[in-house]
């Protein structure tokens, strides 16, 4: 099980966060199909434990277009091992912090 009480989020990361759960709920409200339903606070957690396992240029993501949002958004909540905290299936999000 992820352990969230280790996880060292920033309170600029966890605004982003927020905002980033909130623009993904407006989008699935308009379209079903976008994302699977979640609620505010799986998606915040998704996010959250995908940025600690895969750092996201997360001010970049809040501000990327529809179609680059909803496929990193998405790519999360569908490859979210919620175990481990580990992206599967070799996901890469476009927003992800490149070394």
């Amino acid at each position: 099980m992820i352990d969230f009480g280790s996880l060292k989020t920033t309170a600029d990361e966890s605004r982003l966060i927020a905002r980033i759960a909130a623009r993904t709920q407006n989008i699935a409200k308009m379209v079903e199909t976008c994302v699977p339903p979640r609620s505010f606070t799986d998606l915040a957690m998704d996010l959250e434990a995908a940025h600690h396992v895969c750092p996201l240029r997360l001010a970049d993501l809040l501000a990327a277009d529809d179609g680059d949002f909803g496929h990193d958004v998405g790519g999360i909540v569908q490859h979210l091992d919620r175990d481990t905290g580990e992206l599967t299936d070799c996901f890469c999000p476009r927003f992800a912090v490149r070394t």
